[in-house]
C-alpha cells in the first residue's frame, strides 16, 4: 500500500510539475515566436529613436562654376524633457543648463525652462532651430546630456543679389521662385532616417545604429550666365535707372553662336539671403516675365524681313513726309517734326521713321508679315520656359485693322518681353538661324549622371543674305544716327537700333510714360554677342539717354570673352535717294 500510495504521489508531482513546465513553454512560444514581432516592436518603441538625416539640396553654379546658391550645415538643437527631469540629473541645476545655453542662442532660460515642464514625460522637443556650427560647438561644449543635434542643411545665396532675380529663393514652404522652383527636379534631395536604441538616460547605446532609409543630395545646375559679366551688368543697369528715374530696367546678353543666356539682369534687383526686403515686383526676372511694345527696336525685325522676302532692298526709297493720313482718318507720323526727305530702307532705320517703314510694310501682306514675326518667336513662350515667363502678345494678322497694320511693324499694339527680344538679334546676326533660348546648361545628378536641356538645332528664319544685309542697315544707325557718337567701342564695329515706344495708359498711350531700349550686335563683321538694354518709364524721353549703356554693356561683353576686334572696315550704304 505504501508502495502503491508513494508511486501515486510521485506521479501526481510529476503531472503537476509537467503541467507548470507546459504553461511557461506555451508562454514562452507565444512570447518568443508568436508574439515576437509585436514585443519586439514595443521594446523597440521604448528604447529606439528615429532621427532624421538630411540629404543636401543641389548647387546652381554659372557657366564656370561659380556658386549661386549652395547648402550649408545648421543644427537644431532637441531636447528630452524626461531625461533632463530624471533624478540622477537632479544634481546639475537644469535651469542653470538651459541659462548657459540661452546665453549663447539669445534666448529666454525661463521660457525654455516652463516648455520642458510643460510636458515632463515627453522624449522631444526643439530648444532652437537652425543655429549655425558655431553656435552648436559651444552648445556642444557645455557637454548637457540631455540635448541633442540634429544636423540639417539651409540654402545659402554667397553672391547675394548676382543673378537673384533668376536664381529665385526658398521659404518655409520650400521653392518659391526662379529656378529654385522651375528646376526643383534636379536640385531637390531626399531626407533618410536612423534608428538607434537608447539607454535610460538618453545616450544612444554602442553599435545600436540603424541607417532605415538612405538620404540623397541633389544634384548641380549649371546656368550659361556669367557670374563676373552679371555682376557688372547689374550693376550698370541700376546706375542707369537711378540716372534717368525709371521705374524699371533690364538688360540681356546673349551669345549669337547658340542663344546662350550670358547675363539677364533686373532692376529692382534680389537678393534671395534678404527676400523681406525686396519689393514684390522684384521676386521674379521682369525680363522674362513683363513684356512691353518694344518700338523702334522692332524695325530691325521688319527690314529684315521685308530684304528676306525680297520685297525690298536696302537701297529702296520712298518720299517721307512728317505725317501720313489713313482711310480711317488716323496719320502716321515720326517722333520729330522734318520736312518732307527721300529715304532708302536703311535711312529709315537710320532716321528710325515710322512713316517710311509704314509705306515700305505696304509691299509685303499682312500674313506673310506675321508669319516672319511668329518666326523669330514673337507670341511664344522661350525655350527656357522661366517660371513666370510671358510669352507676349503678337494678335493675328486678321486683326491689323487700320493704323495697327503698320504700328506692329515698329514695335507697337504688339508686347514682347527683353528675352525675346534678344532672341531676334540673335537670329539677325547669327546669318539668320535663330537657336533655341538657353539658360540651364544641364544638371549633373548625384550618382554622377547628367542630364540637359534639349539639344535641337536651330531654324533658318532668314537667308544668310539677308541676316547680312540687316546688320549692314543697322551699321548705319551706329554711325550716321544722332547717338552714334554715344555707341562707338573703339576696334568694333557695331550694328544698333534704338526704341522709344509709348505706353498704353487706360485705353490710349501717354508721350510721358514710355520705354527706351537699345539693341544690337557686335562685332558687325562677324557677331558674336547681342545685348538689348531697356528703361522703362524714365523721367526724359529720349532712347538716345541709353545709348552709352549699351555701349557699355556690350563693351565689357566683348571684353569678358576676349573677343577679337573687327579687321574690316564699316560698308557705307546710302540713306537718301
Amino acid at each position: 500500500m505504501r508502495t502503491r500510495s508513494g508511486r501515486a504521489r510521485i506521479s501526481l508531482a510529476v503531472l503537476i510539475v509537467f503541467a507548470i513546465v507546459s504553461v511557461f513553454v506555451v508562454r514562452l512560444v507565444d512570447i518568443q515566436v508568436v508574439r515576437a514581432d509585436e514585443f519586439n516592436a514595443a521594446s523597440l518603441d521604448k528604447r529606439g529613436k528615429t532621427i532624421t538625416t538630411y540629404g543636401v539640396r543641389g548647387d546652381i553654379i554659372d557657366a564656370n562654376g561659380a556658386v549661386l546658391a549652395d547648402s550649408v550645415l545648421r543644427y537644431d538643437i532637441t531636447a528630452s524633457p524626461r531625461v533632463a527631469l530624471l533624478p540622477q540629473n537632479a544634481a546639475v541645476s537644469v535651469p542653470a543648463q538651459l541659462a548657459e545655453i540661452a546665453a549663447i542662442t539669445k534666448q529666454d532660460p525661463a521660457a525654455m525652462y516652463a516648455e520642458i515642464l510643460a510636458d515632463p514625460t515627453s522624449d522631444f522637443m526643439y530648444l532652437v532651430k537652425g543655429v549655425t556650427l558655431d553656435v552648436f560647438e559651444q552648445i556642444d561644449a557645455l557637454d548637457v546630456s540631455w540635448i541633442y543635434p540634429e544636423r540639417k542643411s539651409a540654402r545659402s545665396y554667397p553672391n547675394g543679389e548676382i543673378a537673384g532675380n533668376l536664381v529665385g529663393f526658398i521659404g518655409t514652404d520650400g521653392p518659391q521662385a526662379g529656378l529654385e522652383l522651375s528646376q526643383d527636379e534636379c536640385l531637390a534631395s531626399d531626407n533618410g532616417s536612423v534608428t538607434y536604441e537608447k539607454g535610460e538616460d538618453g545616450t544612444a547605446l554602442p553599435g545600436s545604429e540603424v541607417v532605415t532609409q538612405q538620404s540623397k543630395n541633389g544634384g548641380t545646375l549649371r546656368l550659361t550666365i556669367d557670374r563676373d559679366l552679371q555682376f557688372y551688368v547689374q550693376q550698370r543697369m541700376e546706375q542707369t535707372a537711378l540716372e534717368l528715374g525709371a521705374t524699371w530696367a533690364t538688360a540681356v546678353v546673349i551669345r549669337v553662336a547658340d542663344g546662350h543666356l550670358m547675363s539677364v539682369a533686373d532692376w529692382p534687383t534680389l537678393d534671395p539671403n534678404n527676400v523681406d526686403d525686396a519689393p514684390r515686383e522684384a521676386l521674379g526676372s521682369r525680363a522674362f516675365s513683363t513684356p512691353y511694345e518694344p518700338g523702334s527696336t522692332m524695325k530691325a525685325l521688319t527690314a529684315a524681313s521685308l530684304v528676306d522676302s525680297g520685297a525690298v532692298s536696302p537701297g529702296d526709297g520712298v518720299v517721307v513726309p512728317y505725317s501720313l493720313e489713313q482711310p480711317d482718318g488716323s496719320s502716321i507720323h515720326d517722333a520729330f517734326y522734318h520736312d518732307t526727305v527721300n529715304l532708302t530702307l536703311a535711312g529709315a532705320l537710320v532716321e528710325s521713321s515710322n512713316v517710311a517703314v509704314a509705306q515700305f510694310t505696304d509691299r509685303l501682306p499682312a500674313p506673310k508679315r506675321h508669319d516672319y514675326m511668329a518666326a523669330f518667336g514673337l507670341g511664344q513662350y522661350t525655350e527656357v520656359n522661366f517660371n513666370g515667363e510671358s510669352a507676349g502678345q503678337l494678335p493675328d494678322a486678321d486683326q491689323w485693322f487700320g493704323r495697327t497694320n503698320y504700328a506692329v511693324q515698329y514695335g507697337q499694339g504688339m508686347s514682347a518681353t527683353s528675352v525675346q527680344m534678344a532672341s531676334i538679334f540673335q537670329t539677325i546676326g547669327n546669318k539668320g538661324v535663330r537657336m533655341p533660348v538657353t539658360l540651364v546648361e544641364g544638371c549633373e545628378h548625384s550618382d554622377g549622371t547628367n542630364t540637359g536641356v534639349s539639344t535641337t538645332g536651330g531654324r533658318q528664319v532668314l537667308s544668310e543674305s539677308a541676316a547680312g544685309q540687316t546688320v549692314a542697315m543697322m551699321e548705319q544707325v551706329a554711325n550716321k544716327s544722332g547717338s552714334a557718337p554715344r555707341l562707338q567701342i573703339p576696334g568694333y564695329r557695331t550694328a544698333v537700333k534704338s526704341g522709344t515706344a509709348e505706353v498704353a495708359v487706360d485705353g490710349g498711350y501717354s508721350d510721358n510714360n514710355v520705354v527706351i531700349s537699345y539693341a544690337g550686335v557686335a562685332p558687325a563683321d562677324d557677331p558674336q554677342y547681342a545685348v538689348v538694354v531697356t528703361a522703362g518709364i524714365p523721367d526724359r524721353v529720349f532712347s538716345g539717354l541709353i545709348a552709352p549703356t549699351w555701349r557699355d554693356v556690350m563693351a565689357q561683353t566683348l571684353t569678358t570673352f576676349r573677343v577679337p576686334p573687327s579687321t574690316s572696315p564699316a560698308p557705307d550704304l546710302p540713306v537718301n535717294w
